[in-house]
């Protein structure tokens, strides 16, 4: 079954999912992150100026199984269906993502913005009402 994690209060979206994927790059970790295109034109452009000195290879899913595949262990996609792994899958969106059981981990970002909380709250009850664990972090409590 499916490990999920709600990380809340994360006071900027692009740069925790930057830092997340810092982390996982470093222990080789295949992850896919799902977002609106949009957001992950944003995120695909944080990550190429996170920090100078430590680029993190990433590729939009629709790369995968092109030369680029052997160069990167982190995929950007709209739909979950399209990332090449079944590893990790980091939701920057706002609603479930459709096929998240057939990773084994999934990260919920959520960031102090009422809507974007009050959406995390639904995702986490479509869970929750399926007899998932969830793990809660809360990262901007001071």
């Amino acid at each position: 079954m499916t490990e999920i994690a709600f990380h809340f209060n994360v006071p900027d979206k692009l740069s925790y999912a930057c830092r997340l994927l810092r982390k996982a790059y470093r222990s080789e970790a295949e992850v896919g992150v799902v977002a609106p295109v949009r957001l992950l034109g944003e995120l695909d452009r944080a990550l190429w100026s996170f920090e100078p000195l430590e680029f993190i290879p990433h590729a939009s899913a629709r790369l995968a199984g092109s030369a680029i595949s052997k160069h990167t262990k982190v995929w950007l996609a709209a739909d979950a269906a399209d990332v090449p792994h079944h590893a990790v899958l980091v939701n920057l969106g706002e609603v479930v993502p459709e096929g998240f059981e057939r990773f084994d981990r999934l990260i919920e970002i959520v960031s102090a913005d009422p809507a974007d909380r009050q959406a995390a709250r639904q995702r986490w009850k479509h869970y929750g009402d399926r007899g998932y664990a969830i793990q809660k972090h809360e990262v901007g409590v001071t």
